[in-house]
């Protein structure tokens, strides 16, 4: 199969049969093969309903994934992805803002041009100042800590990626914004970006507004930075730190004591160790050392993937 295209959606029924046509039309054009995995993520319209009767019509290309509750983009892409059976993945949202008609030009760049992964860049977008503004400090953000400076837009919902990548990257959490970053630390680092089309929204309104959108954005940036640097290692920064904090508060401590010392020996006044506040925060520094340095030991020990991370109870599937 040459392509299978990922499109999660949370209540688009109105789109749906619009989005599937207009995937359809292109697709013939171009003589490729293909499927198309709508994954509903909970929705409370009618979109699972718009998904059987399309399924219905074409049982061979259309499939479902159905979630009990909502779970977020993230989980809907990796359950997508799964059930995926081509050799190009092309992942869109379902609200007609991505153009299908972008999709051959995608695909040749990963069979053609040899591209891992090709995320697509909205460069003139049909979105309020307040959703852009941020956007654009996001991205320069995350270009700085993932080091792919090519991308103006990681959280483009339309891409296109080789099978293998899709096979070997776990996208988890709210962790769809990174899927470049995912992609380049599991060893796909020939990654490229197209310009492509934005429409307007056609029918209700964007599910991913709000200011904890981009406040979650950045607490997962740092998390993946962090898990990409020490998440196999912990010991190497816990116990880095911990060390460090341990030596100083005990030269801090030996310090205290060597004065009291010198004072006695020399015949000058003196005060008790246990009277100096310096003495307590070099206690309180070496007790944080030590748990530190244990918490890296603990962090060597516990494995971060859960048997549990990714398990979605899912109501049906076609």
């Amino acid at each position: 199969m040459d392509i299978s295209v990922v499109i999660p959606l949370y209540n688009e029924d109105e789109s749906i049969g619009e989005l599937f046509g207009w995937i359809k039309r292109v697709m013939e054009a171009h003589g490729f093969s293909y499927e198309v995995i709508f994954v509903n993520d909970g929705s409370t319209d009618r979109s699972w309903q718009v998904i059987e009767q399309l399924h219905a019509a074409e049982p061979d290309i259309v499939h479902g994934i159905k979630f009990r509750r909502n779970y977020g983009k993230s989980p809907a892409l990796y359950c997508g992805f799964e059930q995926a059976r081509g050799n190009v993945v092309i992942t869109m949202d379902a609200d007609l803002q991505d153009s299908p008609d972008e999709i051959p030009a995608l695909y040749r760049m990963i069979t053609d041009e040899g591209y891992d992964l090709v995320s697509g860049y909205k460069q003139k977008r049909k979105d309020p100042l307040s959703k852009t503004i941020p956007t654009k400090l996001f991205n320069a953000t995350a270009r700085l800590v993932s080091g792919i400076h090519n991308l103006h837009d990681f959280n483009c919902g339309l891409k296109a990626y080789r099978s293998d990548v899709v096979k070997h990257i776990e996208v988890y959490g709210e962790m769809h914004r990174y899927i470049p970053y995912l992609a380049k630390n599991a060893g796909f680092d020939k990654i490229g970006e197209k310009a492509v089309h934005h429409q307007a929204r056609k029918f209700g309104k964007s599910k991913f507004m709000g200011l904890n959108r981009f406040v979650n954005g950045y607490l997962d940036l740092l998390s993946l930075w962090f898990l990409d640097s020490f998440g196999l290692k912990p010991m190497h920064v816990f116990g880095f730190i911990g060390t460090i904090m341990f030596m100083v508060g005990l030269l801090s401590a030996l310090l205290v004591g060597a004065n009291k010392l010198y004072a006695l020996h020399a015949g000058q006044p003196y005060t008790l160790v246990t009277d100096s506040p310096y003495f307590y925060l070099a206690l309180t520094t070496m007790i944080l050392g030590t748990q530190l340095f244990v918490a890296g030991f603990l962090g060597e020990l516990i494995s971060r993937n859960s048997s549990l991370r990714n398990n979605y109870q899912i109501e049906k599937e076609i």
